[in-house]
């Protein structure tokens, strides 16, 4: 752990919190919210701010992230217990929240998972897409989020929403990205109920004890209430894009043993028997999946080309737009 890792004021935090002298490092992998380790050398914690630049509307809610974490700490969703939200960003330059420090492995590299053996990586997989379902049984009026989002229209909003932050952040142009917009537009299934989602859900965003299972449920940045669906469209398509684009996005689907995304379907349709979700249509949702990865990814781009990110990998980022989107055209034809 450094003493001044970038993005932090650790005595201004030192001062806030009440604590003994603190020691912080950056947990490499984020693309978007920055993440620490974060001690004093008796408490361990984990620390989440917004990325040191461009921030779009909407994105990087500090309050929202610890608001469904604290919800859901005590339901069959794991994650870590929370433990102090800051909005006031003159103590660090921004917002922030601290969470307990949870044990596992957030798993990122397909030669890592691979040495599990194929039988432990597909049951680990099996837990993903478990924990998923549990996500998507969650009553949100029972754990206080029944106002945590506008289902209704959901996913036109969405296609949207992404729209204008892609308009936020363009720099340049991106072949098919306006196409692909328009045909999700066009395309519109009908959803199922509304569930909460997590907005980002795939195995580098939970972390895995060593019995296989899920011990923390990460990165909640974009979670809402909406289509349960548009979680299983990402997982998938992460699944899907994982031999192209390891390295940048983890490539964790190319362990031997690792289910296809049909499989995972399969098993989110057996785990969700009776919820009246129909997984048909899973085509869109993937191509979706692809479209707001490819807007999320330019974002990142943009704030890139400012000089405002920090870590490694950043450089090519940009390179992966125009792929993702003609993954999202390819998967509509299939729609």
């Amino acid at each position: 752990m450094t003493e001044t890792p970038p993005g932090l004021d650790l005595a201004a935090l030192q001062a806030h919190l009440g604590t003994g002298p603190l020691r912080a490092e950056l947990i490499e992998g984020g693309r978007s919210n920055l993440t620490y380790r974060l001690t004093d050398g008796t408490e361990r914690w984990v620390l989440r701010r917004p990325p040191l630049g461009h921030v779009l509307a909407t994105a990087h809610d500090m309050a929202r992230e610890y608001r469904v974490i604290g919800a859901l700490h005590g339901s069959p969703v794991p994650v870590p217990r929370p433990v102090r939200l800051t909005e006031d960003p003159a103590v660090i330059g921004a917002p922030f929240y601290l969470m307990e420090f949870v044990e596992g492995t957030a798993h990122r590299d397909s030669a890592a998972l691979a040495a599990l053996g194929p039988a432990r990586v597909q049951a680990l997989a099996g837990h993903l897409v478990d924990t998923l379902v549990a996500l998507h049984a969650v009553d949100p009026a029972e754990v206080g989020l029944a106002d945590f989002g506008r289902p209704d229209g959901f996913l036109a909003r969405q296609v949207q929403r992404w729209g204008k932050q892609l308009a936020a952040s363009r720099s340049r142009e991106v072949p098919g990205i306006d196409a692909l917009a328009g045909q999700l537009a066009d395309r519109l299934p009908a959803s199922p109920a509304p569930t909460l989602v997590h907005g980002d859900y795939r195995l580098d965003n939970v972390l895995v004890g060593p019995d296989d299972r899920i011990t923390a449920v990460l990165d909640w940045e974009m979670s809402t209430l909406g289509d349960p669906l548009t979680d299983l469209g990402l997982l998938v398509m992460y699944t899907e894009l994982a031999a192209e684009f390891a390295g940048v996005i983890p490539g964790v689907a190319l362990a031997p043993g690792f289910p296809s995304g049909a499989e995972l379907v399969e098993r989110y349709a057996a785990g969700t028997a009776g919820s009246g979700r129909e997984v048909g249509r899973v085509a869109w949702y993937v191509a979706f999946a692809s479209f707001k990865l490819a807007v999320v990814l330019e974002g990142i781009h943009f704030r890139y080309q400012q000089g405002r990110t920090v870590g490694a990998g950043f450089d090519r980022v940009g390179q992966l737009v125009p792929l993702f989107v003609a993954h999202g055209l390819t998967a509509l034809k299939e729609h």
